[in-house]
């Protein structure tokens, strides 16, 4: 029987030293003697937990989901706001999108859909849904395809993540160039994907105005 997560701090071993190897050397160039090794464990233990390579890094591509969803907070009523935290987020987590980055290389067919059980899948499967009901509530355009809004957004926030060697050296500058490619970022997405007016009524109301002289 393969222990429940959180049953003893070796599987959290593990998954910590598989992130760090997956996102060096991606699926295909990870070793699991190299995560065994790296967990303080055995091959064998590692294998009473996953049963393959590729399960250990299903395990930690949602660890990994789940992560940036509760730092990002995705708001379909505010994308810019939204684009900026993953910019954030990603620009100190480089390796992180590099995790990402792996699974949709590797796993991901050339000519078909992800594999059953993708977390990748699922999460854009979520959050397109999301998208889809703030168009249907009034609050984004219904004009543009949920997906097409999800994929566009994401390049655009983390393009900035895996451009390292165009980042100055001094750590001063790189704070203010990140945080201007930041705002370019923001501006990009508000202009492709404004608020509805309908999620920023006015504060001002005709009933609320002041007397005019």
């Amino acid at each position: 029987m393969t222990p429940p997560p959180g049953a003893d701090s070796t599987r959290d071993r593990i998954v910590a030293a598989a992130t760090a190897e997956f996102a060096r050397h991606g699926i295909a160039g990870a070793r699991v003697e190299r995560i065994a090794k790296a967990a303080r464990t055995s091959k064998e233990r590692l294998y009473a937990y996953f049963r393959s390579k590729e399960e250990l890094y299903a395990t930690v591509a949602a660890a990994e989901l789940t992560a940036v969803a509760e730092a990002t907070r995705l708001d379909p009523t505010d994308l810019p706001a939204y684009a900026g935290r993953l910019h954030d987020y990603f620009s100190a987590h480089p390796d992180r999108l590099r995790l990402m980055s792996w699974g949709r290389l590797e796993l991901t067919p050339g000519d078909g859909p992800a594999p059953d059980g993708d977390p990748v899948g699922a999460t854009v499967r979520h959050k397109t849904e999301q998208l889809r009901l703030a168009q249907r509530a009034g609050h984004l355009d219904p004009s543009w395809d949920p997906l097409d809004v999800l994929v566009l957004l994401n390049q655009l926030a983390t393009s900035w993540a895996g451009q390292s060697e165009l980042l100055p050296a001094d750590e001063e500058q790189r704070t203010a160039f990140l945080a201007a490619r930041r705002a370019a970022v923001v501006t990009a997405v508000q202009r492709l994907f404004p608020p509805s007016p309908a999620s920023h009524p006015s504060t001002t109301s005709p009933t609320s105005r002041a007397p005019q002289d």
